[in-house]
């Protein structure tokens, strides 16, 4: 565990945090999944050839995902826990509509994901939209956001612990 006061796993692009989640739910990874082993699975993807001309030239715009990789292996060590750098979260619009349901006096208990989705199908998101808690683009990925959620989570998850407070 990384002994920071800050969440680092904010630090993280969503295809950097894609990646580690990978690499932590595969039954076939060894445990625990470190920095240093998503490096070497991901520098093992690329030919040699490319690896080279990535790093001398940089190819994307963007920094690659092995340069974020070193920035946060250099910073926190090799050994550092994947774990701790792909904390999934709700998106901005999802916690919206979480804290809708927190504050809902007709729950006893704390939604779960599935009590979330059901919800959403229900027509939450557009009611959200309606009294402008919601953009009107916001509610059109939320069905798939909640879903992913539920996959890597699980569904009897309490959504309060998705949630993404910035």
């Amino acid at each position: 565990m990384i002994p920071n006061s800050t969440d680092v796993s904010s630090r993280v692009s969503p295809r950097l945090t894609a990646l580690l989640l990978s690499r932590i739910n595969d039954p076939d990874t060894e445990q625990p999944v470190t920095l240093i082993a998503v490096r070497r699975f991901l520098a093992d993807l690329l030919p040699r050839e490319f690896r080279e001309a990535e790093r001398l030239h940089h190819f994307d715009v963007s920094e690659s995902l092995l340069d974020e990789l070193d920035a946060l292996i250099e910073e926190f060590g090799p050994n550092a826990l994947a774990l701790d750098f792909a904390q999934a979260s709700a998106s901005e619009a999802l916690s919206r509509v979480i804290e809708a349901m927190l504050d809902d006096e007709n729950h006893e208990n704390p939604p779960t994901l599935s009590q979330v989705r059901a919800a959403l199908l229900d027509g939450l998101g557009a009611r959200l939209v309606g009294e402008g808690v919601l953009e009107d683009d916001e509610d059109e990925t939320l069905l798939a956001e909640i879903d992913a959620l539920i996959e890597q989570f699980g569904e009897n998850t309490s959504a309060e612990e998705c949630l993404r407070y910035e």
